[in-house]
């Protein structure tokens, strides 16, 4: 029996025993069956400013993990020994939701993070992780691509608190040419998650003659000030090749190019990463213009923040979620 996958964009027709895209969501007797459940690559307990989220309970430790596969295909995957693995051996630490609660909390960890691969196609496994963790206080992340069917998202976002949603790109050639996917289902989950209650940033990786050009990041940023709002935090991150003939890595003037065209669209949170850049790691005050949270890669060294979110010297509300006790 052929049935169609309803979870992203791509719905994959498979055939008995045939798997997807992903790799991981496989057709057994006529159900879609998640091949990697309960299983994963292993855990780190990380800064959260790592995922990167800068503005969702900063300076704390979140437990990450993932397992394998992903529903794009992109050519030059930072991830890709487990985003484009299909090796199952990798998957070397079997674990039960409530495990992860009690690692997350021997860690000291005040979330855990679904990464490393995209967690969307693992969902049901996610979604059972992340009921346990919120019924044990755990605060859920997740780091994805945001290709989901419209029918998944909101199931899939409501099991979450925060989520980082890569936009590789503001070209749909690129997504057509580079992930073997498409732009629009992206722009629609950003969408989606701008008017939730989920915390979101965004991470674009800035890729040298692809997806940096001046004209491209002038539309990404536009477009991110007028449909998702100002306050919504923004990462460009630097490239760097992980195969022969991939382009080079990314020279820090383009992330300073891009990070100022930003802040002249009107966004207010605008950082840097994969590269030495405290300019670009510092969250400023939008009234006051004063540093209210300034970082040293992933550690902070000031914070000038209060228990209600508001900047210290001048009492403006800075957005974001923010710790009472930190």
């Amino acid at each position: 029996m052929t049935i169609n996958c309803p979870l992203c964009p791509r719905r994959c027709e498979l055939a008995e025993n045939q798997s997807g895209v992903c790799a991981v969501r496989r057709n057994i007797q006529g159900e879609i069956v998640l091949t990697t459940a309960g299983r994963t690559t292993g855990f780190a307990a990380d800064p959260i400013e790592k995922k990167p989220l800068f503005h969702f309970y900063p300076g704390s430790t979140v437990l990450s993990f993932g397992s394998i596969g992903c529903n794009f295909t992109c050519r030059y995957c930072q991830n890709a020994s487990t985003a484009q693995s299909c090796d199952t051996s990798l998957l070397s630490e079997p674990v039960e939701p409530l495990q992860i609660v009690e690692l997350a909390k021997k860690h000291h960890c005040i979330s855990i993070a679904f990464t490393y691969n995209e967690p969307v196609i693992s969902a049901e496994y996610v979604q059972e992780v992340a009921a346990v963790c919120r019924k044990n206080g755990i605060k859920t992340v997740a780091v994805s691509n945001g290709y989901l069917s419209d029918e998944a998202r909101q199931t899939f976002f409501a099991s979450m608190d925060a989520a980082n949603i890569d936009l590789k790109s503001f070209s749909e050639d690129f997504y057509r040419n580079y992930c073997k996917a498409h732009l629009e289902p992206v722009k629609d989950t950003l969408k989606y998650l701008a008017k939730s209650p989920v915390w979101l940033e965004i991470t674009t990786l800035l890729i040298p003659t692809l997806n940096d050009s001046d004209t491209e990041v002038a539309a990404l940023t536009a477009w991110i000030a007028e449909e998702l709002g100002r306050e919504i935090p923004l990462h460009f991150s630097a490239y760097h090749p992980t195969v022969s003939d991939a382009p080079p890595s990314t020279p820090p003037s383009t992330l300073f190019r891009a990070r100022e065209a930003a802040l002249s669209a009107g966004l207010r949170f605008v950082y840097t990463g994969n590269i030495t850049d405290p300019a670009g790691e510092t969250t400023l005050c939008p009234q006051c213009r004063q540093a209210v949270i300034a970082r040293n890669r992933y550690c902070i060294e000031e914070y000038r923040i209060d228990e209600d979110g508001c900047c210290l010297l001048c009492g403006q509300t800075i957005a974001g979620m923010f710790a009472e006790d930190r």
